[in-house]
């Protein structure tokens, strides 16, 4: 049967992604635009990349607004909820980003119980399982584990995240069914762009293709690609997935190695790419004055790694090489004159 299946947040990224594998299954994809312009590059983009636009459709709709979530999930069996405030310069109250995401996610999540929806799919992150005191310097991150976001070093953007799936989960007990929600946690999510509109993640690894630093920071990051993210949202939908954690990450890979995995694919531009890496203090010395730098201070001195062994058995996605994401994203942004 042909689902119609509303994307939220459609030109991000992630959701782009999500928006093409859904199409080439063959279901039906709504997706949300604050501005009706972004609706005809997201068309595009898609049909570049070989998804049937005839089942596309839009409609305009805001986290911050309750108008247009109602005509959103109209007739949805699925909800993909994407959309969540991401900005590469954090902002500098700690709870500036909660708003949006916590509201817009409830928001998402009444509108649609009351469409009646089986199931809703939310992008969480594993920011919101990974940060908090008294961490080990090599820590396995799993399904049950959650980020205390009142820990001094934590980012708005870590805050945010963890608030926003602390009041999913809290609404869905009090309000629906926890088993109709699947929270999808990845770790640092590379792979191809579809187009020139790109995440944050890829923005970092742009910085590290232009030069932007001599050196990288002493940080590491699981790793996803954006294909196998992708795949596991859509996977999602399926019963078994119903009321859990899904982590997605195969290996995590410090900046430094993603920058000699970088250097290996572009020789050309290998002296550009920095592999050096700064010292600790000198990094929280930089954080001072550098905002770029300040967001990465909570990473310093862990090596986190995530456990997807559940996922790959609930949903049977199993995850690229964090190698495959790297050089799949560098070519992109390269090809596309981010870099």
């Amino acid at each position: 049967m042909i689902e119609t299946v509303l994307v939220t947040g459609i030109s991000g990224f992630i959701a782009k992604h999500v928006a093409l594998e859904l199409l080439k299954q063959g279901h039906n994809v709504r997706g949300t635009v604050r501005s009706p312009n972004r609706a005809d590059s997201v068309r595009k983009t898609l049909a570049a990349h070989g998804g049937d636009v005839g089942r596309l459709s839009f409609v305009v709709a805001d986290l911050n607004r309750d108008e247009g979530w109602q005509d959103a999930v109209a007739g949805c069996r699925h909800v993909q909820h994407i959309a969540s405030p991401f900005p590469l310069q954090q902002p500098r109250g700690r709870e500036d980003l909660v708003p949006a995401a916590r509201q817009g996610a409830l928001r998402v999540l009444a509108a649609a119980k009351a469409a009646g929806a089986e199931r809703v799919v939310m992008t969480s992150s594993m920011v919101a399982m990974m940060y908090r005191a008294n961490r080990p310097a090599e820590m396995t991150v799993h399904d049950g584990d959650w980020t205390d976001p009142d820990w001094k070093p934590a980012t708005p953007y870590i805050i945010s995240k963890t608030r926003a799936e602390h009041a999913a989960w809290d609404y869905m007990k009090r309000e629906w069914a926890p088993e109709r929600l699947v929270a999808v946690n990845p770790g640092f999510v590379l792979g191809p762009a579809l187009d020139a509109d790109i995440g944050t993640s890829l923005q970092a690894l742009a910085m590290l293709l232009k030069g932007a630093y001599p050196a990288v920071p002493p940080v590491d990051f699981p790793v996803v690609d954006v294909r196998d993210l992708a795949a596991v949202h859509v996977a999602a939908m399926a019963p078994a997935a119903g009321g859990r954690r899904l982590i997605a990450t195969r290996e995590t890979w410090s900046m430094s190695r993603m920058g000699q995995e970088m250097r290996d694919a572009h020789p050309d531009r290998a002296r550009k790419i920095p592999v050096g890496v700064l010292p600790a203090p000198v990094v929280r010395l930089m954080s001072v004055f550098d905002a770029s730098l300040r967001t990465l201070r909570a990473d310093l001195g862990v090596r986190p790694t995530g456990d997807s062994a559940e996922t790959t058995r609930l949903t049977g996605v199993t995850f690229r090489p964090a190698a495959e994401a790297v050089r799949a994203a560098s070519a992109s942004l390269i090809a596309d004159g981010l870099a």
